[in-house]
């Protein structure tokens, strides 16, 4: 990650007299933001004209600042009244978003937040928290790649919980680990507004997987999940699929690259039967036999809602992926549209097979490592991976 939760002190003596440079040439402009024409550095100036209520966002913030001894970013300044506050990359740390905050509450226009990748830690979590829980305008937030870790979590998951306005939350590469999934289930539990989830690339292990299962059963109102990158296997993704048995509103979910194996694979497959929601699951890279390939299908034999199965770089051999489009092939009321077996050799008998089935379900496509058609429907965002700048390790 760009950003370090550990600056050394010869960067923080620099930064700090910059600072104090900086924020020096802001000493000219009156407490009330009386007379507009306060002597802007030509790096700050604005294109067009301040309303009030920008010239006093920005007053707070150069103000706060100064207090806490950081060198403004400037693209917060010409943000304007913009919807959507960019600020990845930008190395803020802990006191940086200290600063950002005290301005963030009182800003009227934000609607998407996005601070992936800047070393806020958990003290600079912690200092953002308090501004989420008071804003009314944020919907969407991106905190990935920020080592947030458990006080982190703690913090955010506390604002989340008092503030419903955010629809859209991803905490991706944070290094959760398990004791964070208990402030991660508060949310599930609490925030029935919320829309998106994206915990991938984090460390939630088997333990976690045992908290999130039962408050994934009982959430009311998630859509979009993705737990993909993590640990969840054993009894924590026997315990987390049959939390999806139970969800009865959640469309897309991703658990690609966890290891649920088997036993996994089945769970999610009893979870098939019962649920007539979920409409697009990746289960790529789990570890998935031929047996646990059975068992999936089972589901896929009764279900009636799911569009998409990605089910790529499993060992699942030929009687599994066999297995598979027998049951599609036995479900004539199935609405697979988009069956993912990439990065599995397949042969000749399963050509024919692929064949069989397309001619009781037309709209059908199939993907094999020798055949890879493309799937003409967009995907939504949560199937499009993109490696983060850094994978916890």
């Amino acid at each position: 990650m760009r950003g370090s939760c550990e600056r050394s002190g010869e960067d923080e003596e620099q930064k700090e007299e910059e600072a104090m440079a900086a924020c020096g040439r802001l000493s000219g402009v009156p407490e009330a933001v009386q007379g507009a024409e306060a002597d802007w550095d030509s790096d700050w100036e604005m294109e067009g004209t301040h309303g009030l209520g920008e010239l006093v966002r920005d007053t707070l913030y150069l103000r706060s600042c100064r207090a806490h001894s950081v060198v403004p970013v400037s693209c917060f300044l010409r943000q304007g009244s913009t919807q959507e506050l960019n600020l990845r990359h930008r190395g803020l740390g802990p006191q940086g978003a200290r600063a950002l905050a005290s301005s963030l509450s009182s800003n009227p226009y934000v609607k998407r937040l996005d601070l992936r990748d800047n070393g806020l830690c958990g003290a600079g979590a912690e200092a953002l928290a308090g501004a989420l829980s008071k804003s009314s305008s944020i919907r969407a937030v991106d905190l990935s790649e920020n080592q947030l870790g458990v006080a982190g979590a703690q913090a955010l998951c506390a604002a989340f919980t008092i503030n419903r306005a955010v629809q859209k939350i991803q905490l991706s590469g944070n290094g959760l680990e398990e004791q964070a999934a208990q402030y991660l289930a508060e949310i599930l539990l609490a925030h029935t507004d919320l829309k998106s989830l994206d915990l991938s690339y984090n460390q939630l292990n088997e333990q976690a997987g045992e908290t999130l299962g039962p408050a994934l059963a009982e959430n009311t109102g998630l859509t979009e999940l993705n737990v993909s990158w993590n640990h969840l296997r054993g009894p924590g993704a026997v315990a987390f699929a049959r939390g999806l048995e139970a969800n009865i509103f959640l469309k897309v979910l991703d658990i690609s690259y966890n290891g649920f194996g088997d036993p996994g694979a089945s769970a999610v497959g009893e979870a098939l039967k019962a649920n007539n929601v979920l409409e697009e699951l990746n289960m790529s890279n789990n570890r998935i036999s031929a047996m646990g390939a059975l068992s999936l299908g089972l589901g896929l034999r009764v279900n009636q809602t799911l569009r998409i199965l990605v089910v790529s770089r499993n060992p699942m051999r030929s009687e599994g992926y066999f297995g598979l489009l027998k049951s599609v092939q036995d479900n004539p009321a199935s609405a697979l549209e988009l069956l993912d077996f990439s990065d599995i050799q397949v042969n000749a008998e399963f050509d024919g097979l692929a064949s069989s089935v397309r001619g009781i379900l037309p709209e059908l496509c199939i993907k094999t490592g020798a055949c890879r058609v493309e799937y003409k429907k967009e995907l939504l965002p949560v199937f499009r991976p993109a490696l983060p700048a850094s994978v916890p390790k």
